[in-house]
């Protein structure tokens, strides 16, 4: 693996997958791996899970690691190219890139969309300079329209949860106050189709995500008809994709409740947190002895884990070295 900033870096999903709970049991067992190694952590937007899970993988593989807020540590970076930086912008990313370059062997990095320029936001700007410039391995901690970290957790949670070969999983939108990115919707979908599962993603209509993204996917607008015989409830809200970065509706119906989920298959409850309780779950789905939202987030460190394992390995090889 030469570089993890979307899940089509990913060759097998099911290799990945096991090596990651085989992890799971001897977290230390390539501690050595990472030995006089660093990870930067830039972050342009909060973080609780990412940045811990993280810091805690690269430990675990025995790696030095540096986090800097560049929102209110760093400079304003400027990304276009022929800019005349007379503005708020004090540093080109290309200087940035190559000069954080030289202090790390891995870099990672969070940028959120802007969700107002859907151009700009699907043509990745941040972390895609970063990729263009950087002169180590550039990983994703959540960029404008993907999250593969945490689509890899989320693929780890479902294998060591489903009872059954082919389970069927739904991503149900849910009711939010503020316009939220696609990006976890996004790389969920996306993991969900590298898997063997009868996938189906329910919403209202108007928040349908990007086509190039939920091509053959099954769609249903009736969220009661799509949780039956579920195994699998994964909810998450986003705003829309055609308005773009718009509100277009906050129906408390869409809310998981435990009533719903009774029309399930006693499915599991899954969530990327943070989550607001009573507005997109209620408490009794939530806390429930079905909910995985706890150990969604312990395997946060472990799919970070094996894809800096991947990577230094990549960059450890003879003949990476030649």
């Amino acid at each position: 693996m030469k570089k993890y900033t979307n899940t089509s870096d990913i060759t097998s999903l099911a290799n990945l997958v096991d090596e990651a709970i085989a992890l799971k049991k001897n977290p230390f067992a390539f501690e050595s791996l990472g030995k006089h190694k660093t990870l930067v952590m830039l972050f342009f937007n909060p973080s609780l899970r990412t940045r811990l899970s993280t810091q805690k993988a690269a430990q675990n593989l025995g790696m030095e690691v540096m986090i800097m807020n560049i929102s209110h540590d760093g400079w304003v970076l400027e990304f276009e190219d022929g800019s005349i930086m007379n503005n708020a912008s004090s540093e080109h990313v290309k200087e940035a890139a190559q000069v954080v370059s030289q202090y790390c062997d891995i870099l990672a990095i969070r940028a959120f969309a802007g969700l107002t320029n859907k151009e700009e936001d699907y043509n990745e700007k941040v972390i895609n300079a970063f990729v263009q410039y950087a002169t180590v391995p550039v990983v994703s901690l959540e960029s404008a329209t993907g999250h593969p970290l945490q689509a890899l957790a989320d693929a780890i949670t479902l294998a060591e949860n489903k009872v059954k070969q082919k389970p069927k999983v739904v991503l149900s939108w849910a009711p939010h106050p503020k316009a939220l990115p696609h990006a976890v919707a996004n790389s969920f979908v996306e993991i969900m189709q590298l898997q063997d599962v009868d996938f189906v993603i329910t919403h209202p209509k108007g928040y349908e995500l990007d086509t190039k993204i939920t091509e053959g996917v099954m769609i249903e607008y009736d969220q009661k008809k799509a949780f039956e015989n579920a195994d699998f409830i994964y909810t998450k809200n986003w705003s829309t994709f055609n308005d773009y970065g718009k509100v277009q509706s906050q129906d408390k119906n869409w809310m998981i409740t435990q009533q719903k989920m009774q029309g399930t298959n006693n499915a599991k409850f899954m969530h990327c947190l943070p989550v607001r309780r009573n507005v997109v779950v209620e408490d009794a789905v939530i806390d429930d002895k079905n909910s995985l939202v706890i150990e969604q987030a312990k395997n946060r460190t472990f799919a970070a884990q094996i894809v800096l394992k991947r990577i230094l390995e990549n960059s450890n090889s003879p003949l990476k070295r030649a």
